[in-house]
């Protein structure tokens, strides 16, 4: 035998090199994040609704409009435990049916409270809402990430942060006129009906999704344990509770400016609106490429705000400036740091996440209240610079917790 073996007449062809992996997501995972953001929207809108409709349904119950803002109180306190007890409570199950279970659960409130013989029946329909809001929310990081690679989860997350954004804008006026016309039982109604399409839109949409990591009581109570989770927990109430804290009393603010008139207040509160908007557009895609500044940035932005507005004898220019700077800030926070908490705990997103929606929650409560005894000890522009100074305190925080992860990474989950 020849030891130079006459080659093949058809050779085969050279091996090819393996194709790379498009990192872009399909259609499908976008149209799914985007059914997410519309949860997001109907959840947050039936938050913000009662605020609204107070005179309208205080008169109607016989209630004052202060026992009728507990409606708002309910939602806030059961949210504080919602995300961590359904992260908790529902170790197994699969993500999709959860979500969509949320999302029923937040419709059902929203009829209960339409159709509420009692203002006790309202309250009870209303912690609902808490926990569906806070629970679809903790698990709301952990669902995105499965569906989109980890360098578009910024991106993503600004798809769904848009839910909370436009309903934080819309929620209240398009209630006050649903009120005016349709009366407050209709209003609550149409927001029934909002949050049943959703419900559709995310069965057609939301793939089967398991659980991330091993969520569980045991598993919660280890993340928190975690010192970069804790800090990142302390760092949010900061920043948050800062932001509370002046904007519960941002009217009281205006009331030093020159020449002030409905006009003008309006004027601001939309420029706030906007500019929180654009915060939550161009906080995706900072996030994904240059996190670390972004953490810094967005509080220094919700500092600075503040302290303009805090200046004696600020003018309406300076003012619309001032809002504008702190609505870019803050409506960015929102994604900054679910990223920030991805990237920091990527085996536990479910149970990391619960913990920040607690941490938010507990920063609007306490926010508004450190606020009011503020106001009431060192007036506006000292509750404005105190709230500067934690926001700015957060990032800080949160800044130092995400370098010292970097430089001692955690233990891989068990």
């Amino acid at each position: 035998m020849s030891p130079h073996p006459h080659p093949s007449p058809h050779p085969s062809p050279p091996p090819q090199p393996p194709a790379l992996e498009d990192p872009t997501p399909p259609r499908s995972a976008w149209f799914a994040v985007a059914s997410l953001g519309l949860g997001i929207f109907t959840l947050v809108a039936s938050e913000f609704l009662p605020a609204s409709l107070l005179p309208l349904l205080a008169a109607d119950l016989g209630v004052t409009e202060g026992t009728a803002g507990q409606l708002v109180t309910a939602t806030s306190l059961a949210g504080i435990v919602g995300g961590p007890l359904v992260v908790s409570l529902l170790p197994r199950a699969d993500r999709r049916l959860v979500m969509v279970g949320l999302t029923a659960a937040a419709a059902i409130s929203d009829v209960a409270v339409a159709v509420a013989p009692h203002f006790a029946v309202m309250l009870v329909s209303r912690l609902l809402l808490g926990l569906a809001l806070s629970g679809f929310w903790a698990l709301t990081l952990a669902v995105t990430a499965s569906l989109v690679p980890a360098d578009r989860l910024g991106r993503a997350m600004t798809v769904v942060n848009t839910g909370v954004a436009l309903a934080t804008i819309a929620a209240v006026p398009a209630g006050a006129v649903l009120g005016e016309l349709l009366g407050w039982r209709a209003a609550f109604l149409v927001a029934g009906a909002a949050g049943a399409l959703v419900l559709v839109v995310q069965l057609a949409a939301l793939p089967s999704v398991p659980p991330a990591g091993a969520p569980g009581v045991a598993t919660l109570v280890a993340t928190a344990r975690r010192p970069v989770v804790a800090l990142g927990v302390v760092a949010i109430v900061l920043i948050a509770g800062g932001h509370f804290m002046a904007f519960t009393f941002v009217r009281s603010a205006f009331a030093a400016l020159d020449g002030l008139t409905p006009g003008l207040l309006a004027l601001l509160l939309v420029v706030y609106g906007l500019a929180s908007f654009a915060g939550n557009l161009v906080a995706g895609p900072l996030a994904d490429r240059a996190l670390t500044g972004l953490v810094i940035a967005a509080p220094v932005a919700v500092g600075i705000g503040t302290v303009l507005l805090a200046l004696d004898g600020v003018q309406a220019l300076i003012a619309g400036v001032a809002v504008a700077i702190w609505g870019l800030g803050f409506g960015a926070v929102p994604t900054m740091v679910q990223t920030w908490t991805a990237r920091m705990a990527p085996d536990r997103l479910e149970s990391a996440s619960g913990l920040v929606v607690t941490a938010f929650q507990v920063a609007i409560t306490a926010g508004a209240a450190i606020g009011g005894l503020l106001v009431d000890g060192v007036g506006v522009r000292g509750t404005l610079t105190g709230a500067a100074v934690a926001a700015v305190l957060g990032g800080l925080v949160l800044a130092s917790a995400g370098r010292a992860r970097t430089r001692v990474p955690e233990p891989a989950a068990r």
